[in-house]
């Protein structure tokens, strides 16, 4: 395992999001948490994962967003996973909403 991933995470830093006050906040909070790959990263899998709700094909996303077929599966299973945490489905299913 690698060093600092077999101990039980910090919530403070989860906490410390919470307390966010607006998009622009919170963009400039992650950027200076996260390198611009990260940023991108994780973008893209919030993508993927919004055009995967949108019933769109492997094809046609990874067309949309660049991702590899490998991560367009891994989101796909964190979304269908019932067992698993469910924040990312959760999430995107509210700001469809929010919509």
């Amino acid at each position: 395992m690698k060093p600092g991933f077999d101990r039980i995470p910090d919530t403070d830093m989860y906490k410390a999001i919470l307390t966010i006050k607006d998009e622009e906040e919170c963009r400039r909070f992650f950027e200076d948490l996260c390198s611009p790959r990260e940023l991108s990263s994780m973008e893209q899998r919030y993508e993927v994962a919004r055009l995967l709700m949108q019933d769109n094909v492997y094809t046609k996303i990874l067309e949309i967003t660049g991702a590899s077929s490998a991560t367009i599966s891994r989101v796909r299973r964190n979304i269908l996973d019932e067992k698993g945490a469910g924040a990312l489905k959760a999430v995107v299913e509210r700001r469809q909403a929010e919509k």
